[in-house]
């Protein structure tokens, strides 16, 4: 099993920052990616930010030069930094964990940016 724990959310006004970071902990070899994902009210849950074991990232069109993705393989932990924020990030964000075809999840941390 993977447990994957979220910390760093909050409340922010609109053009600040916040960094999230998730601890992953238990069966966490053969990783194929570790990424954040966001829930709107009312609307489907979207990848934000993905880091893939070869390196490379994937960023969702509306935060791409805003967002960074970044992981610490020694303490097992991937971060997302969200500077220049806007009321539309708002959202509930999840960390996920992706092994084989086996997606894992943390219980979510609420991200509200005030206009």
């Amino acid at each position: 099993q993977v447990q994957l724990v979220e910390s760093g959310g909050g409340l922010v006004q609109a053009g600040g920052s916040l960094r999230l970071s998730c601890a992953a902990s238990g069966s966490i070899f053969s990783i194929n990616a570790m990424g954040w994902y966001r829930q709107a009210p009312g609307k489907q849950r979207e990848l934000v930010a993905k880091l893939t074991s070869s390196g490379s990232t994937n960023y969702a069109d509306s935060v791409k030069g805003r967002f960074t993705i970044s992981r610490d393989n020694t303490k097992n932990t991937v971060s997302l930094q969200m500077n220049s924020l806007k009321p539309e990030d708002t959202a509930v964000y999840y960390c996920n964990l992706l092994r084989g075809a086996t997606h894992y999840w943390g219980q979510g941390t609420q991200v509200t940016v005030s206009s």
